[in-house]
């Protein structure tokens, strides 16, 4: 397998400047008047180059929680999701108001089509995951959020599907993502809003990437070890590496993670580690003997890995929160 070629490395003002292009839509998005009053319909490519035009603009939408996150925040309000868990139980839609959406299942795969279809949905939006470091969408595997072909064959039926890449930097899929949020019906002016709020963010973090320190991000289990993220697998990690963030390369052949057992996990220096807060948590990764002695842990300088939604809002928060740990961590590895 080949490795993806290091990006160079972006200010936050140039990666804000994509943001903000990204602000005017693109041709394969439509849904608004044209200039005689007159309705001209709905269209969007999505990301495996599939066009889905539509009589008027979709107005019940179903989304993967990934992607509905991002929705809400532009007050565009899905009437139903699925997901890796409940509404309720994901963090990611706290302050929204939810009352009026659907929960199709608390676990991942897990969709009740009887309730998809009562939910009459006019499009479903998911994520479509990449299966190697070039970004290649194998097309006979199922979109995330489904447990198998005939599961999401049998949602299509129901709705048609438009997907969403997970692949590149987060720059890309932020923009992508609000170009559909926009012909959603979200403020055109609420997004550009949003990303100067981003821009600020990617600023502060790009400074304190500065400070050179060597960030490990991984998922820790107890009987497994910790899987250590590859950056630049990762959308929201390589666009923060393009900031100037310094992330532990882990090697190995395989596609974004690389396992380390618990013995071997100080082979791996660190200043900082970012645990997924999928996975053991913080304190109790701290409390692993080997983990333990690492500079990172013994310092104190361990923090959870956000899974922050792909919009400008989500992403400055998480930007501002791993700057901020940045700017008070010390070179200890």
């Amino acid at each position: 397998m080949t490795a993806r070629r290091p990006a160079p490395r972006l200010a936050g003002a140039a990666l804000a400047a994509l943001l903000l292009a990204a602000c005017g839509g693109s041709d394969d998005t439509t849904g608004s008047a044209a200039a005689g009053g007159e309705a001209t319909g709905w269209s969007f490519t999505d990301d495996l180059g599939t066009t889905l035009e539509l009589d008027e603009r979709p107005d019940r939408v179903v989304a993967l929680t990934d992607v509905a996150a991002s929705l809400f925040a532009y007050d565009v309000a899905p009437v139903a999701t699925f997901g890796w868990s409940a509404l309720a139980a994901d963090s990611r839609f706290e302050g929204f108001d939810t009352s009026g959406t659907t929960d199709l299942g608390t676990a991942y795969g897990e969709i009740d089509l009887e309730q998809l279809a009562a939910a009459d949905p006019d499009v479903i939006v998911t994520h479509a995951y990449p299966v190697d470091s070039e970004g290649t969408i194998d097309d006979t595997k199922p979109l995330y959020g489904f447990t198998d072909l005939a599961q999401q064959e049998a949602a299509a039926e129901i709705a048609p599907i438009v997907a969403v890449a997970m692949r590149g930097s987060a720059v890309d899929v932020v923009e992508r993502t609000e170009e559909l949020a926009v012909s959603l019906g979200a403020d055109r002016a609420d997004v550009d809003a949003a990303r100067e709020e981003y821009a600020a963010a990617a600023e502060r973090l790009r400074a304190a990437g500065e400070r050179d320190l060597d960030v490990l991000v991984g998922a820790a289990y107890p009987g497994e070890g910790v899987y250590v993220a590859k950056a630049q697998d990762d959308p929201v990690l390589r666009a923060f590496g393009d900031l100037g963030v310094d992330f532990v390369d882990p090697g190995g052949e395989g596609y974004y993670w690389e396992t380390l057992s618990w013995e071997n996990i100080g082979t791996l220096p660190a200043d900082v580690v970012l645990e997924s807060e999928r996975a053991m948590p913080v304190e109790e990764m701290q409390r692993q003997p080997t983990f333990a002695r690492t500079p990172a842990a013994s310092s104190d300088q361990v923090h959870r890995w956000v899974f922050a939604a792909l919009d400008s809002k989500a992403q400055a928060a998480w930007a501002q929160e791993l700057a901020g740990h940045l700017e008070q961590a010390r070179d200890v590895a």
